[in-house]
């Protein structure tokens, strides 16, 4: 996959009447095959950077390119289906559907993007042993604890072959062992399936991690560290 690359992009939120700056000039290539950290306080403006990158919200300024494609550009239809297709996503909240079994939220990105039920199962089936939960394929989230409801969220993210996966605080709502299981799983399986994983977090469990570290406040990257390099960021 080409690296993703943000050129310049602004966002401004209007709250009442006032505006409220998001992000200013934010200029950055997101590496291929690379586990990268966003990290900032409370309102630099992380989230917004990730939901950018994740073609959840539209830059105000500038351009995003996504696997070589200009995703800022593109109407809300296909930039849906283009999230269905390569992105895949992880939330503090798991966003797991509670009616759906285990397997069932795993296979419902393949059912959405339309593959066939001999190769469904086939991908839900290894996937859940990828991440541990075979024995707990027909359980609901309800009867799962929050490190197994994450594992399942993990394998639903990654089913149907994304070559970049978002993940919001996604060790926010566990504890400190639980998480750092859920943080070896994903640093596993990024590697295993050459995937590059993009986190907001503060977690230092998580930054630790970091391939590539990229510090934000006030709406505007202030360094970037690429592995043992520093670099300062010029946006």
């Amino acid at each position: 996959m080409n690296p993703v690359i943000l050129k310049h992009v602004g966002k401004t939120y209007r709250l009442d009447a006032v505006d409220v700056p998001a992000l200013n000039d934010v200029s950055l290539e997101i590496r291929p095959d690379r586990f990268t950290v966003i990290s900032g306080a409370s309102g630099s403006g992380k989230t917004t950077l990730l939901n950018m990158i994740g073609c959840i919200d539209r830059p105000d300024r500038g351009e995003i390119l996504i696997a070589g494609q200009p995703v800022h550009t593109m109407s809300d239809d296909a930039l849906s289906d283009f999230r269905a297709r390569h992105l895949g996503f992880i939330f503090q909240n798991f966003n797991l559907l509670p009616v759906l079994s285990a397997y069932e939220n795993v296979e419902y990105p393949l059912l959405l993007n339309g593959v066939a039920p001999q190769e469904r199962r086939k991908r839900v089936l290894a996937m859940l042993d990828a991440v541990g939960l075979s024995a707990r394929a027909q359980n609901r989230p309800g009867q799962l604890s929050g490190g197994q409801r994450q594992r399942v969220a993990i394998a639903r993210a990654l089913v149907h072959g994304p070559k970049l996966v978002l993940a919001d605080e996604p060790t926010a709502n566990l504890d400190s062992q639980t998480g750092a299981a859920i943080i070896s799983l994903m640093r596993k399986m990024q590697r295993e399936l050459q995937v590059a994983f993009v986190f907001s977090s503060h977690d230092p469990q998580v930054m630790a991690e970091a391939d590539d570290a990229v510090q934000i406040r006030d709406g505007k990257i202030t360094n970037i560290k690429r592995l043992e390099v520093a670099l300062e960021a010029t946006a």
